[in-house]
């Protein structure tokens, strides 16, 4: 990531950078259970009979008919955009850094800082080696070219009643035929694409449309054979496999959205060090993938695949103009929180652990905060202590130390508010499909569901299928503790009735709150 794209040093921590042993974790590996065992219904996006169908026309446009025009984008107000760096600053080389990823922090290219430092082999720096780095040379402004409208970013209400493991069949490309082992399990290409789906929050069309651009896996039995094993290109040698790569990229195309949100890019490094100033014109989703597209390609390929007749026409042969199905209001004007408890049961002390962070990965929202049970013992241990439900709902999701509750009780997980509670112990756990009221049981805190060095639970909110933010405009609020960031990951405080506890990463008397 490119310091100089960014207005604050929000985002630019990894997720788990905290040293303490109570909360620190990793998200973008995932525990998977057995879907057969546990009786996940890997068929939760299709209409189930007798399940409550929201009426979808309450977000979506008036339908075009054929023959119609296409809807035109709706006009976006000029976006603030952060000062791309003009002066030249000073760098000292640290432990494994490379030129490539020192010019792409600063957003400069290594070849501008090998010529400006007289560097003839860009692999030869040594630690604590000063180098001076120039502005950045600039290509033209990005297109102003609108690829998809947010709601295609997010897992949200149009997604509830698209069944893409239907099209995934109809298709019977490579993606059908797929399987792979995660985490001891073997998942097929469609409960890949769901579980990504769902736990990031990322419109599974968009993962689609992405993975047949670049790779064809979606429609053709036999897509190239340097596909296999990199199906969107992204060739690391840590990311290898479907499961990998489409995890990369959802929290990528999180990132994109919701530091767009905030106004923190001003430009895109592109993989081959050129710099493109970003258009203020565009919406946030398609600052999403033109800079997850940054991330992939250089200049002459960046430009198609954001253009009209890139990755825009891959999408539209798919599944149809994507504006067509632009959401009115994902997030209305009028937005309030419902009440909601604090995580766990009366008069039992927890620690505060975790102030605004990543509500699943590094890319999204800062939507979570993080609790740990009571005890003596660090590090990763078994808990009695009960996590509870923070406000009545269905719980629609129970599976690889995730939980998921539905407030509004639809059994849709992208429409109205839900609840994501993340390391939840197997044992004990609350089966999927069980209705809840506020403050009862639902499981043990654990380290369970990504990698972490210390027992406790992980909480965020999403609303429509974005992640709402524990420190924006819409704070969490639990049993009227008012969360409050500091503009640095992990760090903040909540406050009641001139009250403050504040996170620490250990137990200490200013993070014990209680019911």
């Amino acid at each position: 990531m490119n310091a100089f794209l960014l207005k604050t040093g929000r985002l630019l921590l990894p997720f788990c950078v905290l040293a303490g042993l109570v909360l620190a974790c990793d998200m973008t590996t995932v525990q998977t259970e057995s879907s057969t065992a546990q009786g996940e219904n890997t068929s939760h996006f299709a209409t189930e009979a007798g399940m409550y169908k929201p009426d979808i026309s309450t977000y979506l446009p008036p339908t075009r008919l054929p023959g119609q025009p296409a809807l035109t984008p709706t006009p976006d107000s000029p976006h603030p955009l952060p000062t791309i760096r003009t002066e030249t600053v000073e760098y000292y080389v640290q432990s494994g850094d490379t030129l490539k990823d020192i010019g792409r922090r600063f957003g400069t290219s290594w070849e501008q800082i090998a010529a400006a430092n007289q560097i003839e082999n860009p692999d030869l720096i040594s630690i604590d080696q000063r180098l001076v780095i120039p502005p950045p040379i600039l290509k033209p402004m990005a297109t102003g070219f609108k690829v998809i409208p947010d709601s295609e970013l997010v897992n949200g209400p149009v997604s509830a009643f698209y069944d893409h493991h239907a099209f995934i069949q109809n298709q019977n490309g490579h993606l059908y035929d797929y399987q792979e082992e995660v985490e001891g399990f073997q998942l097929t290409g469609v409960e890949v694409v769901d579980r990504i789906s769902r736990i990031y929050s990322i419109n599974p069309r968009l993962l689609l449309a992405l993975l047949e651009y670049q790779s064809g896996w979606v429609t053709h039995k036999s897509p190239p054979a340097d596909t296999f094993e990199d199906p969107l290109q992204m060739k690391t040698s840590w990311r290898k496999g479907l499961y990998q790569q489409l995890s990369w990229a959802a929290d990528t195309l999180n990132l994109g959205y919701y530091l767009w949100k905030i106004n923190g890019f001003s430009a895109w490094a592109l993989k081959d060090g050129n710099i493109v100033p970003a258009n203020p014109q565009i919406n946030a989703g398609t600052a999403a993938v033109q800079y997850l597209a940054s991330q992939l390609y250089g200049y002459e390929d960046w430009l198609k695949f954001v253009s009209p007749e890139g990755f825009h026409t891959t999408y539209t042969e798919l599944f149809g103009y994507p504006f067509d199905y632009t959401v009115h209001d994902l997030l209305p004007a009028n937005l309030t929180q419902p009440p909601l408890q604090l995580p766990f049961e009366l008069g039992v002390v927890w620690s505060f652990t975790g102030g605004p962070h990543g509500g699943y990965g590094d890319g999204s929202a800062w939507a979570a905060l993080d609790f740990a049970p009571p005890g003596e013992v660090l590090g990763c241990v078994q808990s009695d202590d009960w996590v509870t439900a923070m406000a009545d709902g269905i719980v629609t999701f129970s599976n690889s130390g995730i939980v998921i509750l539905d407030l509004d009780k639809d059994s849709y997980e992208q429409t109205g508010w839900i609840l994501f509670y993340l390391h939840i112990e197997t044992r004990d756990r609350v089966a999927q499909g069980k209705t809840v009221k506020a403050g009862e049981r639902l499981g043990h805190p654990s380290c369970e569901g990504g990698v972490s060095t210390g027992t406790h639970i992980h909480i965020a909110r999403r609303y429509n299928g974005e992640w709402i933010s524990a420190d924006g405009a819409l704070p969490f609020v639990l049993d009227g503790w008012v969360s409050k960031g500091s503009g640095s990951v992990y760090n903040g405080v909540l406050e009641k009735d001139g009250k403050v506890v504040e996170a620490w990463d250990e137990r200490k008397d200013e993070n014990q709150i209680q019911r």
